[in-house]
């Protein structure tokens, strides 16, 4: 018999109005997404109707950095629900599709994120997933106090023994430790519950953690980091890396270079997922789509639209540039440092381009790859990278919510299945059994 065919993946990224920087200004958005509950769990039956993987909240315990008067424009990280809260109410209107939150191991103690997510995991009978990050935000440090932020290096390093103690507390009782037998009133077996006594270079935690094992062992593990140290911790930790890349040739090197260091760190390749983002601007025919992109470029304010190249080039004055002359060529970045390099990337891509044409380039995708289009050109773009080596599966960047993944669900998901490389009936009951990852045994389990 013919082996199955290989399927993808589909996560649903979502920011409370949408990707697009003018999201929150199409008629189709909800204005009040950030505080507004329903309109996360309508999003979340969405996805479920769509047969999506997993729905990503990207989060940061922090505002935007900049200027507050162009800020006042772009409502992004201003208003956001606490992402791990959110998300309980949106596993309690769905069966199936799986929830990744963004948490930082620079501003949160072991403790309290096995306990979180140990227990989304428990209230969603298995479908909860951890967005590991270091946090890039500079700002947030005096949220939490601490003056200065962690340098790279250091957050790295913290975040690999972070992970390894969170996954320990997590392997805090057996999978069979409960057994709650009235006749004897043994409640668990006491000889099946470990204490951690982690003492590392960053943390201390004793344990145990009060609470039974999860029912994946451990949530899912996701990673967005593509540096040198991002990708290695990716290779070492993760169950899914999201990377952002507007390229193919960018990204199937990308994959190669986790998939060959994973194996490095005694992984197997499979058991890693690579999902790059795809900014994607779906109608029915093409004009429509083009149509609809314009008028969203057409709602860029300037001030917005220097504010996020500003964001790009690690928060340089652009205040006075002309938006409709090309950016002057000293404050080009060198290329020499990660700030600006995406910058410099699309210069060399593209060549001159004004202020204008630069910003419009991140207005929706930001680093991603876009797409706008009909189903058709969707799809076949999904599916080059998907078989050309660039991608196990999407996470999906609509421009608008909720009617941009509305018109996703409606429009692409039919043609992905005509098609046999996405499912049309979800496979298991927890996210690992709907992305043919395994449940990691207890580091306490016998061989």
């Amino acid at each position: 018999m013919a082996d199955k065919k290989r399927q993808m993946k589909l996560a649903a990224h979502i920011h409370p109005t949408g990707h697009h920087v003018a999201a929150w200004r199409h008629p189709r958005s909800r204005k009040d997404a950030g505080r507004n509950a329903r309109h996360y769990m309508d999003v979340a039956q969405t996805a479920e109707r769509g047969k999506f993987d997993l729905m990503f909240l990207a989060d940061s315990p922090a505002t935007r950095n900049g200027n507050l008067k162009s800020l006042a424009r772009w409502p992004q990280y201003m208003a956001y629900f606490e992402p791990l809260t959110i998300l309980s109410a949106m596993a309690a209107v769905t069966e199936h599709v799986g929830f990744v939150a963004t948490a930082s191991t620079s501003y949160m103690e072991p403790y309290n994120m096995a306990r979180l997510f140990g227990s989304l995991d428990h209230i969603s009978n298995g479908r909860a997933g951890w967005n590991v990050v270091t946090t890039g935000n500079a700002s947030a440090s005096m949220n939490y106090g601490r003056e200065e932020h962690y340098s790279h290096a250091e957050r790295y390093a913290r975040a690999k023994e972070f992970v390894e103690v969170v996954k320990g507390l997590w392997d805090t009782y057996d999978d069979d430790a409960f057994i709650r037998d009235t006749e004897t009133g043994i409640y668990f077996d006491h000889t099946k519950i470990h204490h951690l006594h982690h003492k590392g270079d960053y943390l201390s935690v004793r344990g145990p953690l009060n609470m039974e094992r999860p029912p994946q062992g451990y949530p899912l593990i996701v990673q967005a980091g593509t540096s040198g140290p991002g990708r290695d911790l990716a290779a070492q930790i993760a169950d899914m890396v999201f990377i952002q890349e507007q390229h193919l040739d960018r990204c199937q090197q990308i994959y190669k270079d986790i998939k060959e260091r994973a194996q490095k760190f005694g992984r197997s390749p499979d058991e890693i997922l690579i999902m790059p983002g795809m900014a994607v601007q779906v109608s029915r025919t093409e004009e429509e789509a083009k149509r609809e992109q314009a008028w969203l470029q057409s709602q860029i304010h300037p001030d917005v639209g220097r504010e996020l190249l500003s964001a790009e080039m690690n928060y340089i004055d652009l205040s006075d540039v002309d938006v409709e002359k090309p950016l002057p060529a000293h404050l080009i970045p060198t290329g020499e440092s990660t700030a600006g390099s995406r910058i410099v990337d699309l210069l060399k891509r593209e060549g001159s381009l004004t202020v204008r044409q630069m910003y419009e380039r991140f207005s929706g995708a930001r680093s991603s790859h876009p797409i706008v289009g009909d189903p058709i050109q969707v799809a076949d773009r999904l599916q080059e990278w998907f078989e050309g080596g660039g991608a196990d599966g999407f996470i999906i960047q609509p421009s608008f919510l909720p009617g941009g993944l509305e018109d996703f669900v409606e429009l692409v998901i039919p043609e992905l299945q005509r098609r046999g490389i996405f499912r049309t009936e979800y496979e298991g009951t927890t996210s690992r059994e709907n992305l043919g990852l395994p449940r990691p045994k207890s580091r306490y389990a016998s061989s």
